[in-house]
């Protein structure tokens, strides 16, 4: 067998090293890479999360659009959380209000925080949010509830081919820990 100089195993040696800090680097700017991929494509259906100016283009009463909403719970939140409407149709362009019922069954004040995304994810460029309880945290004391609401417009220029849009919210506990 014949032996191998130890320049090789060194240069190697080197060569693995660097490939593996170039992949963790890689991975660490995965995140907001993927969030600029998803901003410019409309992927993921990630909403903005500022509010959207009323729509002044008017409304597009040849069609109607399907939106239903859906409600989750992130593991350990123990709240109920729901859309107090399922669906609606609207006219692309039309306002819109909904609500959802929040309450807290902690026997402990909770701040919550909700997220949305819309599918198909295309569509989360055309769902226009004027006024949402998604922009603010949500702090509910033991046993409290509360009706959030939800303003919203479909924009006209949603592409034809899509006839339903659904918005998910998923509700995260983001209470401040304490230190212990």
């Amino acid at each position: 067998m014949a032996q191998v100089p130890e320049q090789n195993i060194a240069k190697t040696a080197k060569k693995l090293v660097l490939v593996v800090f170039a992949m963790f680097g890689f991975g660490f700017a995965m995140v907001p890479l993927y969030d600029v991929f998803c901003d410019i494509t409309g992927l993921n259906g990630k909403t903005s999360d500022t509010a959207a100016q009323v729509n002044e283009n008017g409304v597009d009463e040849s069609r109607l659009v399907t939106v239903q909403f859906i409600s989750h719970l992130a593991k350990g939140i123990p709240w109920q959380f729901e859309p107090m409407v399922r669906e609606i149709q609207v006219h692309p362009g039309e306002t819109k209000i909904i609500k959802f019922y929040a309450k807290n069954e902690s026997v402990k004040d909770i701040v919550g925080q909700a997220v949305p995304s819309v599918s198909p994810g295309q569509a989360a460029l055309y769902f226009q949010k004027i006024e949402c309880f998604c922009f603010n945290q949500q702090p509910l004391k033991a046993n409290e509830d509360v009706e959030m609401a939800l303003q919203f417009y479909v924009d006209p220029e949603l592409p034809r081919d899509v006839s339903t849009l659904t918005l998910s919210y998923t509700l995260y506990d983001i209470t401040p820990k304490a230190d212990s």
